[in-house]
């Protein structure tokens, strides 16, 4: 099951600002979350934001490193930290987390 953490994430208030974008999802490409889980994840998010016609309308970056290696997989979602994030239960978030 993954866990949700509150975070302050200053950029995405400059980044919408500049771009009036909605939704941003920030996905830790480090080598533990990746193998972990993320290279999987990162196909399905690519796939969700195209079914959805989201591409294009939402910030999705990779990070380096999320330093919380020992809970990977991570991702960003809006300002909130999930971890431990298995594939399957991704869409699911993504769902909730873009209101869909």
């Amino acid at each position: 099951m993954f866990r949700v953490h509150k975070i302050r994430h200053q950029q995405k208030t400059k980044f919408e600002k500049m771009d009036n974008q909605k939704n941003e999802i920030v996905i830790c490409l480090g080598s533990s979350c990746y193998t972990r889980g993320n290279r999987k994840n990162l196909e399905t998010i690519k796939r969700f934001l195209k079914e959805n016609g989201l591409k294009g309308k939402c910030a999705f970056t990779g990070k380096l490193c999320s330093e919380n290696c020992g809970n990977g997989p991570v991702l960003e979602i809006n300002g909130e930290k999930f971890t431990k994030v298995k594939p399957e239960e991704l869409k699911g978030i993504l769902q909730f987390k873009m209101k869909i």
